[in-house]
């Protein structure tokens, strides 16, 4: 039996069963994988649920508002702190960086006050010039402790106490909360043009103690500053990158209709190219060998030599060149023979490509399909989002004793505000206070948050995955019933994407969500290797690098397999109707015994996809770089003026090159529906008067007559 006949019998040499009534797609359906159906459905129920607990117990106001240390949101409405909406850190020296600084836990006093300080101030300077600068301490206690008014109290026992703070500095709000106010003088690090300050403990210290301190702020302050101009361009520029995007709709669209006629002149033109680009490189290798002739040393080997951290050195040697020459040939003839012995494969492939053309041009309504699918996974996202800040701020407040003494053996343990004064930790340490932490729990909902928000990224891919498999059952429907239409157009169903979309949901929820919880585990799997690999980059040893490094690449592999896999499943449930198991080996199979084609079809298809990408996204970049840089004459005066011109470009070439594949997914879904279908038209039928072909009439010219005839065993 040879390699073509296997297309028309079992993987035993048996012949398939077939119903010769088959005439596309069924519409006598059951449904398939109920169970699995009845579990999504459940757990549908269940995220629901999860959602609203995380509602009930979670306050986002914790992300959005800034905490001080009573526990008390700073700028919350109807609420004591409504005016005063900036948080203000007592000393700012003790925290480590700007990420303990938002996560507030930075072991100082926090206040919220109406305004950042504007000026350079010491407790112990205002003190002494209380009496005859009184507007000084005015200014100044409005950053102590609400109610303090005692200019006269000692400072020892002010700061021991922690009524005020020790020293105000020149700061800014950032992230509503309060920063120094750094700046750059000739190359040098300053805070309103001062390199040093005092710190109110009788201490002149430098700027570079803020700077570490907060590490990295100035950074993070220039980049609030080029943010702020870049919201400005796209401010001023949104219409112009909408109507970028559009062109690139048009272009994709003309692109897709264009391969109908175009798809074998471009991927001959790109095959000639390559074997003429490594025809030159053999020449140009020859020309380097000969030319090399005669040169003292040009003989040595590489051997000779060694090893040589100046790679040019092995360009002077004739050896090298007749290596390069020798490995050129080599891929040479590859090429060619490949060309030679797949050439019929590689006709069907590009008869393929243009088929699929003409059945999206037929069903335009596909192209519109995609944006179903991002509204859908736009939905699972925004849920899941919503559910993670809801559980992450699912905490009660938890308050922490905060002592100057570093003996203090009550420091950092839990207490109640409520009760700190009655107890004798105030006595054991004095100045100790009790001031809020962060957000936590020890009740048991509060214990299993990380493992609700594990539940929630599980089931929130499982759904992102649910809805891509959606999609692609729909669309393989509604090519398929292009494909099995005895007269094209004329026999193609009444709103065939419509039909299979109802068929998709009616049916095989069940074996759509089973194909998704599969993809789901694996992900959650790699999802799960990565943050582990995140945490113990610091301290893990080589081989559990390696073991980590094999696992990430195995899960990564698999993955990829099981999306082939369930792509070609869905696409014989929607012709099939049947459950996800038996589809994906039938399509596992099928797909097996035409293995060469699958190959080749599949490098061709993605050549032209990524040349279309490329070419959308490429020219209609270069056109708005023209635009945007002012360099088309007659647009000239119609082009914004813009802070970086690279703002609106890059948004209108990612953009571009995101509608392309948004459309090209389609094709390519349309491409492998038609394959799958090919296929199958080849084992069921025999090109006879009773089992006529349902391929177009370039197919039947290309496959020839012996393939229309019936095979014999």
């Amino acid at each position: 039996m040879d390699g073509d006949e296997e297309n028309y019998y079992g993987k035993h040499g048996e012949p398939r069963k077939f119903d010769p009534k088959f005439r596309g797609p069924i519409h006598n359906r059951h449904c398939t994988d109920v169970v699995c159906c009845v579990i999504f459905i459940v757990v549908i129920l269940g995220y629901i649920a999860l959602g609203i607990v995380a509602w009930v117990h979670g306050d986002p106001r914790k992300v959005i508002y800034p905490t001080d240390s009573y526990g008390q949101f700073c700028g919350q409405k109807d609420s004591p702190n409504e005016n005063p909406t900036i948080l203000f850190y007592f000393n700012i020296l003790k925290c480590a960086s700007p990420i303990v600084l938002i996560n507030l836990q930075c072991p100082t006093t926090q206040l919220c006050v109406s305004k950042c300080p504007d000026r350079f101030a010491t407790y112990i300077d205002v003190q002494a010039s209380y009496r005859y600068k009184p507007e000084q301490w005015n200014y100044f206690r409005q950053f102590c402790k609400p109610g303090f008014n005692n200019p006269r109290k000692s400072v020892a026992q002010v700061l021991r106490d922690e009524d005020c703070p020790s020293m105000i500095i020149p700061s800014r709000p950032f992230l509503k909360r309060c920063f120094p106010d750094f700046s750059t003088k000739n190359g040098v690090l300053t805070v309103a043009n001062q390199t040093t300050f005092k710190d109110g403990r009788g201490k002149t210290r430098n700027v570079t103690d803020l700077r570490e301190a907060a590490n990295g702020i100035n950074n993070v302050l220039d980049a609030r500053s080029v943010g702020m101009k870049i919201f400005e361009d796209y401010a001023i520029s949104w219409y112009w990158i909408l109507i970028g995007l559009f062109i690139a709709m048009i272009v994709s669209l003309l692109f897709l209709v264009l391969l109908r006629f175009t798809a074998g002149v471009l991927f001959w033109i790109f095959i000639f190219g390559v074997i003429g680009i490594i025809g030159y490189g053999i020449w140009h290798c020859y020309w380097e060998y000969d030319h090399l002739k005669g040169i003292p040393g040009s003989d040595l080997t590489v051997y000779d030599i060694g090893f040589q951290t100046d790679f040019r050195v092995y360009l002077q040697l004739r050896q090298t060149w007749l290596a390069f020459m020798i490995i050129l040939c080599v891929v040479e003839v590859i090429i060619i023979l490949m060309l030679i012995f797949l050439r019929n494969r590689i006709r069907i492939a590009i008869a393929l490509l243009k088929e699929g053309s003409r059945a999206i041009g037929y069903i335009m309504s596909t192209l519109f399909y995609p944006i179903v699918t991002f509204i859908l996974i736009a939905i699972c996202i925004s849920y899941w989002a919503v559910t993670a800040v809801f559980l992450a701020t699912s905490g009660e407040a938890v308050y922490k004793v905060m002592a100057n003494q570093t003996l203090c053996k009550y420091a950092n343990l839990t207490c109640d505000p409520e009760t700190f004064n009655t107890t004798n930790v105030t006595k054991l340490c004095p100045g100790a206070q009790c001031t809020f932490a962060f957000y936590g729990g020890e009740s048991l909902y509060h214990k299993y948050i990380f493992i609700f928000q594990l539940a929630n990224a599980f089931v929130f891919l499982w759904l992102v995955n649910f809805a891509i498999a959606l999609g692609q059952c729909t669309l393989a429907g509604a090519f398929a019933s292009y494909y099995w239409a005895s007269r094209k157009p004329a026999d193609i169903p009444l709103w065939p994407l419509f039909s299979s979309f109802g068929r998709a949901i009616r049916y095989h929820t069940g074996s759509l969500a089973f194909g998704a919880l599969i993809l789901a585990v694996v992900q959650l799997i790699r999802v799960i290797l990565e943050y582990l690999d995140h945490k113990l980059k610091g301290t893990q040893n080589s081989f559990t690098r390696f073991l980590l490094c094999c696992l990430k690449c195995c899960f990564w592999c698999l993955e990829r397999f099981l999306k082939f896999i369930n792509r070609n499943a869905y696409i014989m449930i929607a012709i099939y109707g049947k459950n996800f198991c038996t589809s994906a080996k039938e399509a596992f199979f099928l797909l097996m015994r035409n293995v060469v084609r699958v190959a080749v079809l599949d490098k061709v298809t993605d050549f032209l996809l990524f040349l279309g990408k490329i070419l959308v996204a490429g020219g209609v970049g270069v056109l708005a770089f023209f635009f945007f840089t002012q360099r088309i004459p007659i647009f000239a005066q119609e082009a914004p003026a813009l802070n970086y011109y690279w703002v609106p470009l890059l948004t209108v070439i990612i953009g571009s090159y995101l509608v392309a594949h948004g459309f090209f997914s389609v094709y390519a879904m349309c491409v492998d529906t038609l394959f799958l279908c090919f296929c199958e038209d080849l084992e069921r039928n025999d090109g006879s008067t009773a089992k006529p072909y349902f391929m177009s009439a370039s197919l039947h010219r290309i496959l020839g007559k012996k393939e229309l005839s019936p095979k014999k065993a």
